[in-house]
């Protein structure tokens, strides 16, 4: 009842309308109401045999208004009416949204009853908080995957970005993590993704009992453009909202690169020209607005951001890589070769980066990490003459000593999808592997590390 009323005292006292003048492709052209308009502004479209599609104003060109779909045009043609909706860019969301699963627009998806409205509007593209207002990120936050929480050590209210290419392992690390990391509430967006592993994400990682501390945002690719782009936005206004009741929230979005995608097809469409790549300019404007509403806010509250970042032929430094690396407060980068070999997480240790770690580890800690990441690039400069049976033991200390703890500290980064490793037990681990004593050189044959 309290959902009815609040709906009925939102509904408009009359209603404006025009009429499609054009169509090309997912563009629509809307003429006799652009004066009533601006970019943002939704209206709905009549189509024939009765149905309806919602539009968002994209730009103008010529007198008229331009237009795409939520939804397929189906039925859409010339003169169809076009009625100017309120604008609501805005949710009002509520707790008892935790454990649903909406769609961009904030409608259930999970076959449920009418998600309950809150009474206070959240803007689906809000600001993030001032600079100079928000609390510091501090204090360690358990991820529960071992490579992680030792080597990529993570604070409350940071933001980090895990980059691979197709088939490395995002997915499954993500997964990982929603069931691991400690926090009050986890805000999960699946932006533009395959709509095959919802469900599978659901029942099998996230469980009940993440399920019942979650609310999950999906847009698959089937959707259209503007819909993958709301469920980003949606994403971060939710976790906004739990952040303002002063949770810890956990938001993961799988994956920004899509994202960035559902943008340039909206810029393109409405006359941006292409940028770096085919990006047009307002993928680069709006990904640091987006990205930036992660992080502590002013109270006791944080969100905790960890965002996939799909590298388009293992190329590092693609655009939207390279733009998102910027922003964000550090990169786990996944590496194809490494899970070539079988090792999971594929984790590459020594070209990821935590920017909060050396201020949140006590000095012991950062020495050990210091020492270990030493041997594992040792290892790595000298991996191809070792491999070959190029390198002889005895020659060089340090490479002697790198080929010793090399398969140690393999079964140190590899980790059951299953199995979760908290995060003093990992440095403990850590620290208990480092100790043991290198010993005696080994026959040069000994030396060489499996294929």
């Amino acid at each position: 009842m309290q959902t009815l009323v609040s709906e009925i005292q939102r509904l408009p006292a009359y209603r404006l309308y025009g009429r499609v003048a054009g169509v090309q492709g997912l563009l629509l052209e809307v003429a006799g109401i652009e004066r009533s308009l601006s970019i943002g502004s939704h209206c709905r479209i009549q189509a024939r045999g009765g149905g309806e599609v919602l539009a968002e104003v994209v730009g103008f060109r010529s007198d008229r208004a331009l237009l795409m779909p939520f939804g397929p045009l189906d039925g859409v043609g010339l003169g169809c009416k076009a009625y100017v909706e309120e604008h609501r860019s805005f949710v009002f969301p509520d707790p008892s949204w935790l454990g649903r699963v909406v769609n961009a627009m904030g409608e259930p998806l999970d076959g449920g009853p009418p998600l309950r409205q809150g009474n206070v509007a959240f803007p689906l593209r809000g600001m993030p908080p001032p600079a100079h207002a928000r609390q510091r990120v501090e204090g360690k936050i358990d991820l529960g995957v071992r490579a992680l929480n030792t080597f990529l050590t993570c604070c409350h209210g940071q933001r980090m970005g895990i980059f691979a290419g197709s088939g490395v392992g995002k997915s499954v690390m993500l997964s990982m993590l929603a069931r691991h990391t400690a926090s009050d509430v986890s805000v999960i967006g699946l932006v533009g993704e395959r709509g095959r592993e919802v469900q599978e994400f659901i029942k099998k990682d996230l469980g009940e009992a993440g399920l019942r501390r979650s609310v999950i945002v999906v847009a698959t690719s089937a959707e259209t453009a503007l819909m993958r782009r709301q469920a980003a936005y949606l994403t971060m206004t939710l976790a906004e909202y739990f952040r303002d009741l002063d949770r810890s929230v956990l938001c993961m979005m799988d994956s920004v690169t899509r994202f960035a995608m559902a943008q340039r097809e909206i810029g393109l469409a409405g006359g941006e020209p292409p940028a770096s790549k085919g990006y047009t300019p307002s993928v680069f404007a709006e990904l640091p607005k987006l990205l930036e509403r992660a992080g502590p806010g002013t109270g006791r509250g944080y969100i905790t951001g960890l965002f996939t970042v799909l590298v388009e032929g293992d190329d590092h430094n693609e655009p939207v890589s390279d733009a998102v690396r910027g922003i964000l407060d550090g990169h786990i980068v996944l590496d194809r070769a490494i899970a070539e070999r079988g090792r999971w997480p594929a984790v590459n240790v020594l070209r990821s980066i935590s920017r909060t770690m050396p201020d949140c580890n006590a000095p012991g800690e950062t020495a050990l990490i210091a020492r270990a990441r030493q041997l594992m690039a040792t290892y790595e400069n000298m991996e191809e003459l070792i491999r070959l049976g190029a390198y002889r033991v005895g020659t060089d200390a340090a490479i002697d000593e790198a080929i010793h703890y090399h398969d140690g500290l393999e079964a140190f980064l590899s980790q059951d999808k299953d199995e979760v490793s908290r995060l003093d037990d990992g440095f403990a681990a850590l620290a208990g592997l480092l100790a043991r004593d290198a010993g005696p050189a080994a026959p040069a044959a000994d030396a060489e590390a499996p294929s």
